[in-house]
């Protein structure tokens, strides 16, 4: 989903007075060896000079955490900091260690006149991590949030404004947490951005997705690149990816940057002086997230990947930026078996020199103190009086698929909005081969007009997936999560559209009315789930065919939770049947969480193979249709329960989750009378 141009509501203005000057940086010292070039004559570049001080992390090698793997199957770093601290190097490389007084302290950000320092710092090991500002010497330390979470990866914001506001005024972002809300792989806490004014009040969540949002950088022109964990559905394989997204610093104007270009995991992203974004990525991490550097523009971001370095030049990150176009980057060895140096890399041409290396220490996240210009300021509309967004589509028929004919017009017929819901539950990651998925409840259905457009009004700031459906109500694309912020105008153009197209100038049906309102109180949002919904049914319908021993697949009526080793239980045998042969895909043998048109079950439930042809499991082989002919056959709302459970992801039980089953007695899960 990608903002409509002429109706940007987030437009930038700049300053024209007190512009800082970018301060040059002299590069010297030869360079032995380039990251994309031949082989070195000496196992490491020689030492180049700097000009200004560094403000460098120094992590102690040799801990437990370098022996961890990375969490969430290898998509996102182990949570590093413990026992960190914020060093200075000066030019002729001396050190002065400026978080003498906390536990922990890393991720620093310079203020743009170069005066000052914000950092996530512990005063204690048991604290919570929290964000504090100090002099760029390390006097003047003051707590910025409250610590009643953590909060990590801050960095300072251009300057907001409305326009009812008497004067503009800045924030600060940060990377912080809802207390007990777990990603939806389960295994660690989700994060999301987050913005408060210098003071440290007026706390705003800007993001809302319901795996991960991280690493936040600002761009020239006042919006944040960062990096998001899309798991919002199985299309991407069992974990999803991690890809880069922008917004603006109120939350709004939310936008893919690059998403499926190079390897899976793209994060720790770093705007240079000349016009590109350098960023880490990888397939899988090791635990500190260190990979190869790659790079896109920052006006044709979905278009102009390109590597800078190989797997064998080196494990790499934080890139910061320099003046001259270059960034500061931390590099170990490629087997991992040294620490990290802090290195001067040129993006254009891969030329690589090592700065500064500190033995006994992983020296990362190193910023260059020199002043350097503000970004653009950015103004808001966001109402906190209004507690509703609007979102509009002008045509669902613009996407990304590779041949227009597989969706002619005519194709969607409705679109079904879903909302989110944050779990609390100590998930220990796919429960006996099933990965959970989030909750999700549904908003409402509305007609998509003839022409493909669509005119919503949702509830603001919760995480919103929208399915386009086809006659037989399956969902035929499906977005990642979004959000509209508070009085926010959402707009785009398609469906998976090419985010750098310019739409036609045209008025949409659906703009000529007013929005249709989605606005169900939470109580009235309806779930389904297999408990619940799809057993009675399996009870009524399916088990007089597949209860015997060698039916395919196995069902039974009975409700009671599989034991399985160690006495843990999950699910009754019928779910785990449709769903536990898991697949490296994450789908299961019979039922495709999140996409019910590729879903087995769906095809014998409709006697033909319901996928598409942008599908993998695109066929035209005949389907047996079940039941069979003498059996009674599933009513229309029965087969309607079977396409929404398994689209909105297949779970066991949901929320709000009554005991309304009829014929059973409830007991531990329960079981049949």
């Amino acid at each position: 989903m990608n903002k409509v141009c002429f109706l940007h509501h987030g437009h930038s203005w700049t300053r024209f007075a007190n512009l800082l000057i970018f301060c040059s940086i002299v590069v010297s010292g030869t360079i032995v060896t380039t990251v994309s070039g031949e082989s070195p004559k000496s196992p490491l570049p020689s030492r180049g000079r700097i000009e200004n001080a560094l403000i460098v992390t120094q992590l102690p090698s040799g801990t437990a955490l370098e022996q961890q793997g990375p969490v969430a199957g290898g998509l996102l770093r182990a949570d590093f900091g413990d026992g960190s601290r914020l060093v200075k190097v000066y030019p002729d490389l001396s050190t002065e260690v400026l978080s003498h007084s906390f536990h922990s302290a890393c991720d620093p950000e310079i203020s743009f006149d170069s005066s000052h320092i914000l950092f996530a710092g512990k005063r204690k090991p048991t604290d919570n991590w929290t964000i504090f500002e100090m002099a760029i010497d390390g006097s003047g330390v003051r707590q910025v949030t409250n610590g009643e979470s953590s909060c990590r990866s801050p960095g300072y914001q251009a300057m907001l404004y409305t326009i009812v506001s008497p004067k503009p005024w800045y924030q600060l972002t940060f990377v912080g947490s809802e207390k007990g809300a777990v990603n939806e792989y389960g295994t660690t806490t989700a994060t999301n951005l987050y913005s408060c004014k210098l003071d440290g009040l007026e706390v705003r969540r800007l993001t809302f997705n319901l795996s991960s949002d991280m690493d936040p950088s600002i761009m020239p022109d006042g919006r944040l690149l960062f990096a998001s964990w899309q798991r919002s559905t199985l299309n991407r394989g069992l974990l999803g990816r991690v890809s880069l997204f922008a917004i603006s610093i109120d939350g709004t104007d939310y936008s893919a940057f690059c998403t499926d270009q190079g390897k899976r995991i793209k994060h720790m992203p770093c705007p240079t002086t000349k016009g590109i974004a350098v960023f880490i990525e990888a397939d899988r991490l090791p635990w500190d997230g260190a990979g190869s550097v790659g790079s896109v523009q920052l006006r044709r971001p979905l278009h102009s990947y390109r590597p800078i370095t190989r797997e064998s030049d080196g494990l790499f990150h934080s890139p910061s930026p320099l003046s001259d176009g270059k960034v500061l980057i931390s590099r170990r060895s490629p087997d991992g078996m040294d620490t990290h140096g802090v290195y001067r890399l040129d993006p254009s041409t891969g030329e690589l020199e090592l700065i500064f290396d500190s033995p006994g220490y992983h020296d990362i996240q190193a910023k260059m103190v020199y002043p350097r210009p503000e970004p653009d300021g950015r103004s808001s509309v966001v109402t906190e009086k209004d507690t509703n967004g609007k979102l509009y589509c002008l045509n669902v028929y613009i996407s990304d698929l590779d041949k227009p004919q597989w969706m002619p017009a005519g194709t969607v017929k409705r679109l079904r909005v879903l909302e989110g819901i944050s779990s609390a539950d100590d998930i220990t990651g796919p429960n006996n081969g099933i990965p959970p998925l989030a909750q999700r409840r549904i908003l409402g259905e509305i007609d998509v007009e003839q022409d493909g457009s669509f005119n919503i009004e949702i509830p603001a700031n919760i995480p919103i997936e929208l399915q386009t459906l086809d006659a037989d109500g399956m969902a035929l694309r499906s977005c990642s999560w979004i959000w509209a912020r508070n009085h926010e105008p959402r707009g785009c153009i398609g469906c998976h559209e090419d985010g750098e197209l310019t739409p036609e100038n045209t008025l949409v049906k659906a703009i000529t009315r007013p929005p249709i309102k989605l606005t169900l109180p939470p109580k009235r949002r309806r779930t389904v789930d297999f408990r619940r919904d799809i057993m009675p049914i399996i009870a009524k319908k399916c088990v007089r065919c597949h209860d015997k021993s060698d039916s395919v697949p196995g069902l039974t009526r009975d409700l009671s939770l599989v034991a399985h080793p160690g006495g843990k239980v999950y699910f009754n045998g019928s779910y785990e049947s449709l769903l536990v042969e898991a697949r490296q895909s994450g789908y299961g043998k019979y039922v495709h969480p999140g996409r019910a048109r590729t879903s087995p079950l769906i095809w014998h439930i409709f006697g033909r193979n319901t996928s598409r042809p942008w599908d993998d499991m695109f066929s035209q082989e005949k389907v047996t249709r079940m039941p069979p002919d003498e059996s009674p056959a599933l009513t229309e709302d029965q087969r309607r329960t079977f396409v929404e459970w398994i689209d909105m992801g297949a779970l066991w039980d949901g929320i709000p989750g009554p005991d309304n089953l009829p014929g059973y007695k409830q007991n531990s899960g329960g079981s049949e009378k």
